[in-house]
């Protein structure tokens, strides 16, 4: 039978609920005013103050079409890279002896210390200068093609699997990669899913890096171009106030699709379901 959850714990759940979701809302009905209204009282949508206008400021100022498909080449491009690369890293260093596996994985740790702005003029040298790849999404996408973060999170999750089900598959004589494929990959879903979603967070809202690579507009992400409309044109627009709230909007719908549409597959599984004993 199902838990019976006390009302109160119900009642404090909500309101922490309706405090995390206030921001959005309130950021959602400000984008909607064609005269802004700061005031508590302007988190009451009056429907003769609500318009469309803002967006279509933007839209007029900015071609979202193009820099949408432009950060989502940018950010297919990372979360490829990010899944794959970090699979196989992570993979190796839970599963493979061989010598220097824990100084490798020392080092990778220590990588995650390091901010990224303090690599970004030896990147922008090393990308720009030495390998010619300025105006091109490639190289937008190399700096994040492998994220440590993620090596870590699949390197732990292939060390929670039972030793027996790769003990198994090579009794059978299947490869390492075979192994990988068949055997691990459909025990860590989970793992894959935390990955693309913390992944598609940064290069999704970066817009430092796409910015130093590319001064074209028919190249530039959704991240960089709102951000030069919301320093440069928004404070000349008619209202100001909603075409920042709006630019806002724009930029965090995909990001809270993607989690509504994930978060249901968030699910905890028996990884040693499929041992005898």
């Amino acid at each position: 039978m199902p838990r019976k959850v006390h009302p109160l714990r119900l009642l404090a759940l909500a309101a922490g609920a309706l405090m995390f979701l206030f921001p959005f809302y309130y950021m959602l009905i400000g984008s909607l005013q064609s005269e802004p209204d700061t005031t508590p009282a302007g988190a009451l949508p009056n429907p003769g103050n609500l318009t469309g206008q803002n967006y279509a400021d933007i839209n007029e100022r900015l071609d979202l079409g193009t820099t949408l498909l432009n950060s989502g080449i940018f950010t297919g491009g990372v979360l490829l890279c990010t899944v794959v690369f970090g699979v196989l890293a992570g993979y190796a260093l839970a599963r493979l002896h061989f010598r220097g596996r824990t100084l490798l994985f020392n080092i990778m740790l220590l990588v995650q210390v390091i901010p990224f702005q303090l690599l970004t003029i030896p990147l922008y040298v090393l990308i720009v200068r030495t390998y010619g790849l300025a105006d091109t999404h490639l190289g937008m996408i190399l700096p994040f093609a492998i994220n440590s973060a993620a090596v870590f999170v699949f390197r732990q999750y292939f060390l929670q699997l039972p030793r027996e089900l790769f003990e198994a598959a090579q009794i059978d004589g299947a490869s390492e990669l075979t192994i990988l494929w068949r055997v691990a990959l459909p025990l860590v879903k989970p793992a894959l899913l935390t990955a693309v979603l913390l992944t598609f967070i940064g290069p999704w809202n970066e817009f430092l890096w796409p910015f130093l690579i590319t001064k074209q507009a028919d190249m530039q992400p959704l991240a960089v171009a709102l951000a030069n409309y919301m320093s440069n044109v928004a404070a000349r627009a008619s209202n100001p106030y909603g075409a920042l709230l709006a630019g806002a909007c724009v930029l965090a719908a995909p990001v809270i699709v993607l989690f509504v549409v994930f978060q249901r597959r968030f699910t905890a599984s028996n990884l040693g379901s499929s041992v005898k004993g």
